[in-house]
């Protein structure tokens, strides 16, 4: 799974970086083809919640490689639509696969290692992080930045009715990119899927993987008593701070732009500083979790995010004190989804479906908090409410955390676990 992980964090992260590209593909301006975005949300959600409950019943291995081999096929053809709409739909199927792969890569770090597992989640996290990372480099590579920017500023303004049907029913739905070089940005990432598919199906062909398969199943689960109150209290713990994380690296930019006054190559920067400082604290806390407890590190990041988040707000419009608060912002967001899975293992065991609800959560605060944002700054452009957000969640994940500890750390006579 941690070897699968860095191709799902570039899945995620190419998109940006060749939007425009893809968006010339189709012969569509940006704003209208946005909804390439709301697409695979929408199938990360579904899938989230459709691989919950298919990793409970089929095989781990079998569900884990077909979901990596759709994700590749996928991958190979994205470049060749010339449809915007089939686009859309295919994002969707995209989204989903990769969602269950997701949930595939959590289920299998805690069947195998339960509430042991905190240093290799911490390690699956951090290559997802690491392909995240790398991601938006191997785009520049590929594709330069020059020829991009050059090709799509004009594009971007024209009106939608520039698109009309007459044009539209000559293009066929599918042909070579007018760009080669997103072809072979996508097809690296698809290859290297691939490639990593052949293990999931490789251990499913094995006799061992059906007789561990039986063995955890003869072991029996925990389930708390609490155990739907903790899942509710996790969902929306994650779900403000999977929003918040998300909104802060989509808005950096141009919040430093036209907010703070910063040049466009700084902006830039501070938002590679953002997700350099997350990738790199998730490899640390490999390290850290073999001798600090998940709630511990929980803890040390809600502090951590609380204290930048303050730190942004009272000096918004101060560079240096930006680049400081956004490099402590993003090491104190980079532990924290991977502790709170590893947590929770603690207290009751997380199926199939479990792990699917602390997704959906953290997908849900992905689309709603964003947008949310989005429309909310159009209409106070004079404020800072990217940073207003930050603060929100996390006084809001510190305020939650606090009571999901209470409730399972009750004492023994008011929990009943049932072992089955």
């Amino acid at each position: 799974t941690s070897t699968a992980f860095p191709g799902l964090g570039m899945c995620i992260g190419i998109l940006g970086p060749t939007f425009q590209d893809l968006a010339r593909n189709v012969n569509r301006n940006i704003s209208s083809l946005s909804l390439i975005f709301v697409g695979r949300a929408s199938g990360y959600l579904c899938g989230s919640m459709i691989g919950g409950v298919l990793f409970d019943y089929m095989n781990h291995f079998l569900l884990l490689g077909m979901s990596m081999l759709a994700t590749a096929v996928g991958l190979f053809l994205i470049p060749f639509y010339k449809g915007a709409i089939v686009m859309i739909i295919m994002m969707s199927v995209f989204g989903a696969s990769g969602s269950i792969v997701g949930i595939g890569g959590n289920v299998l770090i805690l069947d195998i290692w339960g509430d042991e597992g905190a240093p290799h989640m911490q390690a699956l996290h951090f290559s997802f992080a690491l392909g995240a990372f790398l991601a938006p480099l191997l785009a520049k590579l590929a594709l330069g930045t020059t020829v991009s920017a050059e090709n799509h500023t004009e594009p971007d303004f024209q009106p939608p009715a520039t698109n009309g049907s007459s044009e539209t029913d000559s293009v066929p739905l599918f042909g070579l990119p007018d760009n080669m070089n997103l072809l072979w940005a996508y097809a690296f990432i698809g290859t290297y899927i691939f490639i990593v598919s052949v293990f999931p199906f490789a251990l499913f062909f094995k006799k061992s993987s059906r007789q561990e398969k039986s063995k955890a199943s003869a072991q029996g689960y925990r389930r708390a008593e609490y155990h739907k109150s903790l899942l509710c209290l996790l969902f929306l713990f994650f779900f403000f701070y999977v929003g918040a994380e998300t909104t802060y690296g989509s808005y950096v930019f141009s919040f430093a732009t036209t907010h703070a006054g910063m040049e466009e190559r700084e902006a830039a920067g501070l938002n590679s500083i953002f997700w350099g400082t997350f990738a790199a604290c998730r490899g640390l806390a490999i390290f850290f979790a073999t001798c600090l407890q998940p709630g511990t590190m929980i803890v040390l990041s809600n502090i951590g995010s609380l204290a930048s988040s303050l730190f942004l707000v009272l000096f918004d419009k101060s560079p240096l004190c930006l680049w400081i608060a956004t490099s402590l912002y993003g090491a104190s967001m980079a532990t924290t989804f991977p502790s709170g899975v590893s947590w929770i293992e603690q207290y009751t065991t997380i199926s199939g479906k479990s792990a699917a609800i602390l997704v959906v959560g953290a997908a849900l605060g992905e689309m709603a908090i964003p947008a949310v944002i989005g429309i909310v700054q159009g209409q106070y452009p004079d404020l800072p409410i990217v940073l207003y957000t930050c603060l929100g969640s996390a006084i809001s994940t510190a305020v939650i955390f606090p009571v999901l500890y209470k409730l399972a750390t009750l004492p023994l006579d008011h929990q009943n676990y049932r072992l089955v």
